[in-house]
């Protein structure tokens, strides 16, 4: 498998509770995490653009979904942030709504839950992953912010947060200020993207198949 990368990556719309999405491509791979936990960053590092994906300093800002196509192939997904505190209960709903309402609809391949670190998870962390594991998404853990922490203590800290979580006790350690963990999470996207390719390209042929006319061979003839 050749390395993989991202030579191509561009904003491509917002959208909110009712709106209609983009038309699907090959590959959805949304991301999600409390604000502050640095989406945007991680988004923005990945895709070597530090103006791709605008950082807010006011936690829970944001409130739609932001669609980014990555050489002109997949979407990344930025879902809104949770776990703002200035936030009122319909503003809660809303914002549970519109996360619930992506999770079920079939589009995302892949989810990216982002989480910190340096702190045990949060309420809603454990919120969200329970939701991860009810709409039955595929996901993959990324600990941010560990240029925080010493080196020797990243992989430990990453997978002892992913435990306490309730997952299983595996994080990829991520810093987008020193690009930790950025050639592991290319690799992850890579590999998320061809699968995604093939499982569509297997279901097109089970499809032709079963809409064949002339029906299957008659084993007496």
């Amino acid at each position: 498998m050749k390395p993989f990368a991202i030579k191509q990556a561009s904003f491509l719309t917002s959208v909110g509770q009712g709106q209609t999405p983009p038309a699907p491509l090959a590959c959805e791979i949304a991301v999600v995490g409390r604000s502050n936990v640095g989406k945007s960053s991680l988004i923005n590092c990945v895709c070597n653009n530090r103006k791709l994906a605008k950082t807010s300093q006011t936690p829970g800002k944001t409130r739609l979904i932001n669609y980014f196509v990555l050489n002109r192939d997949f979407y990344f997904v930025d879902l809104p942030g949770y776990g703002f505190a200035k936030t009122s209960k319909a503003q809660q709903q809303e914002w549970g709504g519109l996360i619930g309402d992506y999770l079920g609809s079939g589009r995302p391949n892949h989810l990216f839950l982002l989480i910190d670190i340096r702190h045990e998870p949060s309420p809603e962390d454990r919120q969200m992953f329970q939701w991860t594991l009810y709409s039955g998404v595929p996901f993959t853990l990324i600990a941010t912010k560990a240029d925080k922490i010493p080196k020797s203590q990243r992989n430990v800290a990453a997978n002892r947060a992913a435990k306490l979580l309730g997952a299983p006790p595996y994080a990829i350690p991520f810093s987008a200020e020193e690009k930790i963990g950025g050639e592991e999470l290319l690799l992850r996207i890579g590999q998320i993207v061809e699968d995604a390719k093939a499982n569509a390209a297997r279901a097109l042929r089970e499809e032709g198949a079963t809409d064949d006319p002339a029906g299957p061979a008659d084993p007496d003839a």
